[in-house]
C-alpha cells in the first residue's frame, strides 16, 4: 500500500504531495484537475511505466525531467525520468529496469475498459497481453521478442522478393516458435478466466447466465508452431503482395459470449458493464494469487459509468484492499462506503 506520494514536473503537476490511507481514498475534483495524472503516477511507481504514454510525455511541458517519490509499507520507490533515460531507485538501490518481481501489484479500471468488447481486436489483445505481463514471469520478454521478429519479417516483405526469399525461412521458424508460446499463454489465461467468469457475472447481475470468452486462435494449440510455420511458408507470396505478415498471434482476437451470443453485438449497455466488471474482479483475484499480496485497486471515474447495483457489487469486492477512486462528485461515491474514507480534494 502506498502512504505518501510526491510528484515533481510530472504531467500537470509542478510539485505536489499527497497522503493515502490503507482503505478507501477518494480523489475529487473537476475535469482536467489532474485526477487521472495522479492515478497514472501511482501506476508508474508500481509498474515502472505508463499504460498510456511514452516516458517523454510524462514530463511537464518545457521541463527537462520528472521525478516521482513513493513511500510504501515496506519500501521507498523513486523514478527519475530524464528522456531518453529513466532510473528506478528502490530502498536506495538503483535499477535501469524493473522485472516483474520488482513491480508492485496494482489493478487499474478506467471508463475505456467498458468498451473492451466493442472496440477493435488490437485493444483486446493489448488488454490480455498486459494482464499476462503482470502475472506471468518472462511473458513481457517473450512478447517483445515476438514483435521484433515480426518487424524483421515485415521489413523483408517490403524488399525485392528474390533477394528476401532466402532469408525469410529463418524468420519464419523464429516467428512460429515464439508465436506458439504467446498463443499458449493466452490460451491458458482464457481457460482460467472461464472457470470463474460466469459465476462472477451472475453475482453482479443477479441473474444466472452463460458467459465465456473465446480466444479466436488460428491453429490448434497442440501443434500451433508447425501449423503456423507451414502457413507462413505457403502464403509467403501473398505476404509479399500485402507487405505484412497476415498470420500469427498479432492477428488473433478474443470474443466474449453472453448466453451463446457475441456480447459485442447483442449485449445491452448494462450487460456489457457487468461483463467488464466481472473481468476486472477476476484480474484483481489473479494478481493477488500470483503475487501473494493484495493489489492496490485504482478506479478512474468508473463510478459515474455504473448504476447502483453494479457499484455495490464492485464495493463488495474492494474489502481489505487499498483503493484510490477519482470522481467529480464525492457524495455519489461516499454513500457506498461505510466507515472511514480519506478525501483528497484537487
Amino acid at each position: 500500500m502506498i502512504s505518501n506520494l510526491r510528484l515533481q514536473n510530472f504531467r500537470s503537476y509542478a510539485d505536489a504531495s499527497f497522503e493515502f490511507e490503507p482503505g478507501v481514498n477518494i480523489v475529487v475534483g473537476p475535469n482536467a484537475s489532474g485526477k487521472t495524472n495522479l492515478l497514472e503516477a501511482v501506476l508508474v511507481l508500481a509498474r515502472g511505466s505508463s499504460y498510456r504514454a511514452r516516458d517523454a510525455e510524462l514530463v511537464r511541458f518545457d521541463k527537462p525531467w520528472a521525478r516521482l517519490d513513493g513511500f510504501f509499507e515496506k519500501q521507498t520507490r523513486t523514478i527519475k525520468i530524464e528522456p531518453p533515460a529513466k532510473t528506478f531507485i528502490i530502498d536506495d538501490k538503483p535499477y535501469k529496469r524493473l522485472g516483474l518481481d520488482k513491480t508492485l501489484p496494482a489493478v487499474y479500471f478506467e471508463p475505456n475498459h467498458l468498451q473492451l468488447m466493442t472496440r477493435g481486436p488490437e485493444q483486446r489483445r493489448d488488454y490480455f497481453d498486459d494482464l499476462l505481463e503482470r502475472s506471468l514471469p518472462a511473458y513481457k520478454t517473450l512478447l517483445n521478442s515476438y514483435k521484433r521478429t515480426l518487424a524483421q519479417r515485415n521489413a523483408l516483405l517490403k524488399h525485392h522478393r528474390r533477394q528476401a526469399i532466402q532469408q525469410l525461412f529463418v524468420w519464419n521458424i523464429r516467428l512460429s516458435e515464439q508465436g506458439s508460446q504467446v498463443a499458449l499463454a493466452r490460451h491458458n489465461l482464457v481457460d482460467e478466466i472461464n472457470e470463474l467468469l460466469a459465476k462472477t457475472y451472475s453475482d453482479i447481475s443477479h441473474k444466472k447466465s452463460k458467459v465465456r470468452v473465446d480466444y479466436d486462435i488460428q491453429f490448434p494449440i497442440d501443434n500451433y508452431a508447425s501449423r503456423l510455420l507451414h502457413k507462413l511458408e505457403s502464403t509467403a507470396e501473398a505476404d509479399f503482395e500485402r507487405g505484412f505478415t497476415a498470420h500469427g498471434p498479432h492477428r488473433e482476437d478474443f470474443t466474449f459470449y453472453l448466453n451463446e451470443q457475441p456480447a459485442g453485438q447483442t449485449a445491452s449497455r448494462g450487460e456489457t458493464r457487468s461483463l467488464v466488471l466481472a473481468l476486472k474482479i477476476f484480474e484483481l483475484g489473479l494478481i493477488e494469487r500470483i503475487r501473494g499480496q493484495k493489489p492496490m485497486f485504482l478506479l478512474d471515474d468508473v463510478f459515474s459509468e455504473l448504476d447502483g447495483s453494479r457499484r455495490r457489487a464492485l464495493v463488495e469486492r474492494l474489502k481489505d484492499h487499498q483503493v484510490i477512486i477519482t470522481t467529480t462528485d464525492a457524495d455519489a461515491v461516499l454513500e457506498y462506503f461505510s466507515g472511514n474514507t480519506n478525501l483528497i480534494p484537487l
